[in-house]
């Protein structure tokens, strides 16, 4: 009898009870991508389409425990990592990745709320840059979050680009910028690849209030890409196309009453198995 194996990717993230974001999000993005999903839970938020009420932490010690496991039985093909809080849980993730340097990493730095307010403080800040970063393989900021790495206003495609190349001397592999928040009828992102080029994409944008957790889909569908081996530049360019797919074909439907998910599942693709060796 032959035996086979799914491409896995790890979603090391918070929850989101509402099924939009989070650990939720990237559970159904890598599934609709035709992957294998595992989950490290970093957090609990109580939350819904209209925001956080509460924050419960997960202790750092479980979080560790739950990266061992994962790691001892379904090593991932890639991983993506979402909000990281403290600067203890980014030394127990790093500590762990470090351990298995040819497996690919998404960060999404989560460090603004919708509201604007900063989410994590300077010294984890400071402490993902350092350890978290150098281990990326791409990470995905918006414009607020690229303002803070880059210690500049960036409101401008100008700006991102100028923003894009001051991150890149952080530290990462490559940047991925994005600009919806940018007041344009285009959608545009920036690309900052590992070796200096810049690519850029522009996406239609739908009138919709349902756009919450793209950024985590985002990040879990370029790892998912990732996880089935395609190169960083094509992983980038099909997880944008899946997310702008999603957001259209969730641009009509009422969910909650406030900011909505995304249809994850426009086009659910089978798992896809590999042979093994």
């Amino acid at each position: 009898m032959k035996y086979y194996k799914y491409p896995t990717v790890l979603s090391i993230a918070g929850f989101d009870g509402s099924g939009g974001a989070g650990i939720q999000a990237d559970l159904k993005t890598i599934s609709a991508s035709g992957c294998y999903a595992t989950t490290v839970l970093t957090a609990l938020p109580v939350q819904n389409t209209t925001g956080v009420q509460s924050i419960f932490s997960i202790p750092t010690s479980v979080v560790k425990e739950q990266l061992d496991s994962i790691f001892e039985d379904i090593p991932p093909c890639a991983v993506k990592i979402g909000m990281v809080h403290t600067p203890e849980l980014v030394a127990i993730i790093a500590a762990k990745l470090n351990e298995y340097p040819d497996i690919p990493v998404v960060f999404d730095p989560v460090m603004v709320a919708t509201s604007g307010h900063k989410l994590i403080e300077d010294a984890t800040i400071k402490s993902i840059v350092t350890s978290l970063f150098p281990r990326a393989n791409v990470i995905t900021p918006n414009m607020d979050e690229a303002a803070i790495l880059a210690d500049m206003p960036v409101k401008s495609l100008g700006d991102m680009r100028l923003a894009g190349t001051k991150i890149l001397k952080l530290g990462c592999k490559s940047v991925l910028l994005k600009g919806g928040h940018l007041k344009t009828d285009l959608l545009t992102s920036f690309f900052f690849d590992q070796d200096q080029s810049v690519h850029e994409f522009e996406f239609e944008k739908f009138k919709t209030q349902n756009m919450h957790g793209s950024g985590c889909t985002l990040s879990s569908a370029i790892a998912s890409y990732l996880a089935q081996k395609h190169s960083l530049l094509q992983a980038v360019t099909k997880g944008q196309d899946y997310v702008h797919q999603a957001i259209y074909h969730a641009k009509d439907v009422k969910i909650g009453q406030g900011n909505g998910p995304l249809n994850h599942f426009f086009n659910p693709q089978k798992l896809i198995k590999y042979e093994l060796e």
